[in-house]
């Protein structure tokens, strides 16, 4: 694509085009020179979203949450943009986005934006794409950037590199709830949400989870934050505000201490790597494998075989 027409596409983004965004998000999805050139056009106006990662355990409402939040940030006056991160198939490597037909209700408002991608089989639950597009998002201007993580366990932890505020969602009857507490991705959260919170063992559940934090057992209190536990019932639109009011009061905790900067490089340094294992895949997929040799460390032969990846991309190494 010519950089003429990728210019005319920023700008008709900037100015809150959703057909212009979509198909700067699609370049964004691989990693070319168009992609790099969109990100470097984007980069310099980056760094005044609040970027709010939602995770947790699967079948906890997440989706259905982030709806009834999105309406409430609205009616704050933010501009919202969404990115569905979706289990990828590991036969087509494509994803079934069904985050997005849970959310079509906001789907019309022009100061909304959502957008699934497949985590193309990566463990930490993000992909290049993904953060590329929040990358993307911050640059056009969006004031709330809500990542919805796979929720598949402990591999969800690379959102703490990208998010600002984590937010990570449990409910009621999810098994041994001091064990799953203590697990993975239930460790990140600076915020805390009990969802279904209308069934009758809930109390227990949010009980198990205040005992964990203030035992230091999960819980992110980095710079002296005390992680608060919401109640919150998504499909009765119980306990909305009072998360979004969380979720406000974390951003402006982090922007009083000066730490909002240090997210955003946190975030490029993990597009960064990303990016270079991407780089470093093609190539080893350009070049022709050789037969294993018995006699010799299987290692030593990858490390030969990265050599001349290098060679083949740069002419040394």
């Amino acid at each position: 694509m010519r950089r003429e027409v990728l210019d005319s596409l920023i700008e008709r983004a900037l100015g809150g085009d959703k057909l212009a965004i979509g198909k700067l998000l699609t370049v964004l999805e691989q990693p070319t020179p168009e992609a790099g050139y969109v990100l470097s056009r984007l980069a310099p106006r980056a760094g005044r979203a609040h970027v709010i990662g939602v995770t947790g355990i699967p079948g906890a409402g997440k989706s259905t949450l982030i709806s009834k939040l999105i309406a409430e940030f609205r009616r704050r006056g933010y501009r919202v943009a969404i990115a569905a991160i979706d289990p990828s198939s590991p036969l087509t490597s494509g994803a079934l986005l069904g985050d997005r037909l849970r959310m079509q209700l906001h789907t019309t408002d022009p100061g909304v934006f959502i957008r699934s991608v497949p985590t193309r089989g990566l463990r930490g639950g993000l992909a290049l794409a993904s953060i590329a597009m929040i990358e993307a998002f911050d640059g056009l201007g969006f004031d709330k950037i809500i990542v919805e993580t796979v929720g598949v366990g402990q591999a969800e932890t690379d959102i703490m590199h990208v998010a600002h505020t984590i937010v990570v969602v449990t409910m009621p009857g999810a098994g041994d709830d001091v064990q799953a507490l203590k697990a993975g991705v239930m460790e990140i959260g600076d915020i805390y949400v009990v969802n279904k919170a209308d069934k009758p063992e809930a109390s227990r559940t949010i009980e198990y989870v205040k005992f964990a934090i203030e035992t230091g057992e999960v819980g992110s209190r980095r710079y002296g934050w005390e992680p608060p536990v919401i109640r919150t019932s998504a499909t009765l639109g119980q306990g909305i505000e009072e998360l979004a009011d969380a979720i406000d009061r974390h951003y402006k905790f982090l922007s009083e201490r000066g730490l909002l900067r240090e997210k955003l490089t946190s975030r490029r340094k993990l597009m960064l790597r990303l990016m270079a294992g991407r780089l470093i895949s093609s190539v080893l997929e350009s070049i022709e494998v050789p037969e294993p040799r018995l006699d010799a460390s299987i290692y030593d032969q990858a490390v030969e075989l990265l050599a001349r990846a290098c060679r083949a991309a740069t002419g040394r190494c």
